[in-house]
C-alpha cells in the first residue's frame, strides 16, 4: 500500500507541473532596442530598427509588450507608429532620444508619430532632444509664405485610454506635444523646455480632444504652455508649473469654418512665473465660425510678474494688421475665476475684452488680488468691455462688471 501511496503522490506531482509548465503565461515581453539593432551613438539612425521593434511589439499575441530605451543618445529620423495593436504597449525612454537638426531631414509634420492606437503607455526618465536651435531663425510664416514647415516633437492622434508619465521634451522645432482626437489621456510628471524666445513652441496642443487630466508638470516654453483649441471639452488641469511661455490658453478659436465648442474646463493650483499671459482667452474677430466656450473653472492660481494676468481677448490680432469683417462670434459663458493672487507686470491685471456681437455671460470673480509690480507706477487696473456678470469677495484691482 506504501508504494501504491507514494506511486499516486508522483504522479499527482507530474501533473501539477505539467499543468504550471503548459499554463499560457501574460507577462508582459520586453524589447530591449539595443538587443534588435539600435544604436546608441548618437549618430546611426535608429528610425528603421525602432519601426522594425514597433510592428514586433504591436502585433504580438498572449500578453503585453514593453519597448525599453536605455540610457544612451539615439539619433532618430522622422518615426511613425500606427495601430490598433494586439496588446498594451509600453514605450519605456530613460535615455535621449536625439532629432536630426536640420529640418529638412524630417519629412512629416511630426518628428514622432503615434496613430490609432489603445491603451498606449510613455514613460521613463529620457529626455526627447528635438534640437531646435537650427530651425527657430526659419519660423517666420507670418511674413514668409515659403517658410519651410517644422516639426513637432510628438504627436498623438486617435490614441485613447492612455498616459504620460516622467519624461522630458527638450528644444522642439515647433510645438512638443501635439493631441488630435484623442480621448481619455493622462499627463503626469512631464518636463517641457525651451527657451522663452522660441517661436511656437507650444508645450502641451489639444484639437478635438476629450477626459483630459494633466497634473505634476512643469511647462516653460516660447509660445503657450497649453493650448486648448476647437472641440476640446472635459480637460482637468492641476499642479502645473508655467513659465516662461505664453501662459495657459483656450484658443485661438474662431478662424476656421469647421472649428466646434469648448466645454467643461478646470484650471486648479497652477503657478504661473514671468509668463506673458496667465489665463487666457483669444478668439479672432472677425470669426469664420459661431461656437460656445463654457463651463471654465480656474481657481487657487498663483501670478508671479505675468504681463497679463487674466486676459480675454476677442479682438485676437497676432501679427497686425489684420484683416476686420466684424465682431467674434464665439460666444464665452459660465466662467468662474477664483483665489487669483500675485504680482502684474502690466498696469492692466484683468483685461476682459468680450465681443460686441456675443457678449461674455454669466462671468464670476471670487477673491482676486493682483498687484501692479511694473514700471508704470500706480495701483493694478481692470477693464471691462462686453461682459455681464458678478464679483464678490476681496477685489484687486476694483472690478469693472456690472
Amino acid at each position: 500500500m506504501a508504494c501504491v501511496a507514494s506511486a499516486l503522490k508522483s504522479l499527482c506531482l507530474s501533473l501539477l507541473f505539467v499543468a504550471v509548465a503548459c499554463r499560457p503565461t501574460n507577462r508582459p515581453k520586453v524589447f530591449n532596442v539595443q538587443r534588435y539593432g539600435a544604436k546608441a551613438d548618437g549618430k546611426t539612425d535608429n528610425a528603421k530598427a525602432f519601426t522594425d521593434i514597433w510592428k514586433s511589439a504591436c502585433t504580438r499575441k498572449g500578453g503585453n509588450s514593453k519597448i525599453y530605451v536605455p540610457k544612451g543618445t539615439f539619433y532618430l529620423g522622422g518615426v511613425e507608429f500606427v495601430g490598433p495593436c494586439a496588446n498594451q504597449i509600453e514605450f519605456i525612454i530613460d535615455g535621449t532620444l536625439l532629432a536630426p537638426s536640420n529640418p529638412t531631414n524630417i519629412k512629416k509634420d511630426t518628428w514622432i508619430n503615434f496613430r490609432y492606437i489603445n491603451n498606449l503607455i510613455i514613460s521613463g526618465a529620457g529626455t526627447l532632444d528635438g534640437q531646435g536651435k537650427q530651425s527657430w531663425p526659419l519660423n517666420d510664416c507670418h511674413k514668409n509664405p515659403n517658410c519651410p514647415k517644422l516639426a513637432m516633437t510628438m504627436g498623438f492622434a486617435f490614441v485613447n485610454n492612455s498616459r504620460i508619465d516622467g519624461i522630458t521634451s527638450l528644444n522642439s522645432k515647433m510645438g512638443h506635444f501635439n493631441f488630435f482626437s484623442v480621448h481619455h489621456f493622462n499627463i503626469t510628471d512631464v518636463t517641457i523646455t525651451a527657451p522663452g524666445d522660441s517661436p511656437n513652441t507650444d508645450g502641451l496642443k489639444f484639437g478635438f480632444c476629450s477626459n483630459i487630466n494633466i497634473s505634476k508638470t512643469h511647462i516653460g516654453t516660447g509660445d503657450d504652455c497649453i493650448a486648448i483649441l476647437s472641440g476640446t471639452t472635459n480637460m482637468d488641469i492641476s499642479n502645473v508649473k508655467c513659465g516662461p511661455g505664453h501662459g495657459i490658453s483656450v484658443g485661438s478659436l474662431g478662424k476656421n469654418k469647421e472649428e466646434k465648442d469648448v466645454n467643461g474646463l478646470t484650471v486648479r493650483d497652477i503657478v504661473f512665473n514671468g509668463t506673458s499671459d496667465g489665463i487666457r482667452i483669444k478668439t479672432w474677430e472677425s470669426s469664420a465660425s459661431k461656437i460656445l466656450v463654457s463651463n471654465l473653472v480656474y481657481e487657487n492660481i498663483q501670478m508671479i510678474n505675468v504681463g497679463n494676468p487674466i486676459n480675454i481677448d476677442q479682438k485676437y490680432c497676432p501679427h497686425p494688421p489684420c484683416e476686420k469683417k466684424g465682431e467674434s462670434h464665439v460666444q464665452i459663458q459660465d466662467l468662474k475665476l477664483k483665489n487669483i493672487y500675485g504680482t502684474s507686470t502690466n498696469k492692466v491685471a484683468v483685461k476682459l475684452q468680450c465681443s460686441k456681437s456675443f457678449p461674455c455671460k454669466n462671468v464670476e470673480l471670487t477673491d482676486i488680488n493682483l498687484e501692479h509690480k511694473g514700471v508704470e507706477g500706480g495701483p493694478s487696473t481692470a477693464v471691462c468691455e462686453n461682459v455681464d456678470g458678478s464679483a464678490r469677495g476681496k477685489m484687486v484691482p476694483q472690478h469693472c462688471l456690472n
